[in-house]
């Protein structure tokens, strides 16, 4: 009898990719009329894949036959290297803030640091200039201009034989934790202490939140008269906001607010960076700032700014202050009912402003 020995194979060839977002500000672009064909301003260098880029800007074109066009190129800076990218050059639209496609490669292609393919596009002629400068574009505002580099890049090919791994063989979900505790403190199961808070009755659990918050920990373990107490009441609060701590105290991050409007969504912010302050929360502290800090406006900086100054955010501060003054509306800003409040309850940070401002003037 003859016994036949089967044999199977397998093979993977694994390609990975990252992807990154450059957006590239043109600030004060009727200036740099006149410097002429073939001469480029260059945006801050930025990393994607582990390779170095940048994006070119030539106001007049490249080369005689690009005079009438803006040329804009995406180019490889590292040295040595050939790597395998795909990218998205983009005009951002001021009115919106989307951007708009106007030149993409979406198949892979090569860019070799050693040769003229380190540039992408392959043509000059980006965009007609009387087109980009037209009102109706919606390009050009303020006398700024936005483009927008989206990448990505090749960063690992690898060819794997049957050999089987218990990491390939097992799927390990990711965590759950947050969701878990999540749920504890909105069914309030094993909770044992309750916070009254503007009439509301909120459950939960005492060594939660003295893990979290080091004032929690002195209230409810501490010397303080709660220590002992199942019912805490809360002054100066609102319920939501109370809320909206315990949230993130249980699961690291802030509750769903996709209901809120805009003012009120920026007014819960403000709400939750003084709760986080006023229980030692430090992170979701800086989270609040840096949402607060991501969308200031006119109307609100000078609020936000009096709001800093109060709870010790000095990073919100610097961001409001530079905002004032780099933004050149100082007259605006002092119209609003935000800067006379700031102006009565926090006098000394204006001298911040006016140092910051005189400097500015004087670059």
């Amino acid at each position: 009898m003859v016994s036949k020995k089967k044999n199977t194979t397998a093979s993977r060839h694994t390609t990975e990719s990252e992807e990154g977002t450059h957006s590239f500000e043109i600030v004060g672009y009727s200036l740099q009329k006149g410097i002429g064909v073939d001469e480029f301003i260059e945006s801050a260098t930025f990393a994607v894949g582990g390779y170095d880029w940048c994006i070119r800007f030539y106001p007049h074109g490249k080369g005689d036959g690009a005079k009438d066009y803006i040329s804009v190129y995406l180019e490889l800076l590292t040295k040595n290297c050939a790597v395998r990218a795909a990218y998205d050059l983009r005009l951002v639209k001021h009115a919106t803030g989307l951007p708009m496609s106007v030149y993409s490669e979406t198949t892979h292609r090569m860019f070799n640091s050693d040769d003229s393919s380190k540039f992408a596009p392959p043509y000059a002629t980006f965009m007609n200039r009387s087109n980009l400068e037209m009102e109706a574009s919606g390009y050009i505002k303020d006398d700024r201009l936005t483009i927008e580099c989206f990448l990505t890049v090749i960063v690992k090919e690898s060819m794997a034989s049957n050999t089987v791994k218990a990491h390939e063989l097992i799927n390990v979900p990711p965590s759950d934790l947050s969701e878990n505790f999540g749920e504890l403190l909105e069914k309030g199961e094993g909770s044992d202490v309750t916070f009254v808070v503007g009439g509301e009755k909120i459950a939960a659990h005492k060594i939660i939140l003295a893990a979290r918050s080091s004032v929690f920990k002195a209230e409810l373990y501490g010397q303080m008269k709660e220590k002992r107490a199942r019912r805490v009441t809360v002054e100066d609060m609102q319920p939501d906001v109370f809320r909206g701590l315990l949230h993130f105290i249980y699961t690291d991050s802030l509750p769903d607010m996709d209901d809120l409007s805009d003012d009120d969504y920026y007014e819960m912010i403000r709400l939750l960076l003084v709760a986080a302050d006023r229980y030692a929360m430090d992170r979701m502290k800086l989270q609040c700032e840096s949402i607060l800090g991501e969308h200031l406006d006119v109307q609100t900086v000078a609020t936000t700014l009096a709001l800093a100054d109060q709870h010790n955010c000095n990073g919100l501060k610097d961001v409001c202050i530079e905002f004032i003054t780099n933004q050149n509306k100082m007259d605006d800003v002092v119209a609003t009912e935000g800067y006379a409040d700031l102006k009565r309850t926090c006098p000394s940070v204006l001298v911040d402003v006016f140092e910051k401002a005189s400097k500015f003037r004087r670059i």
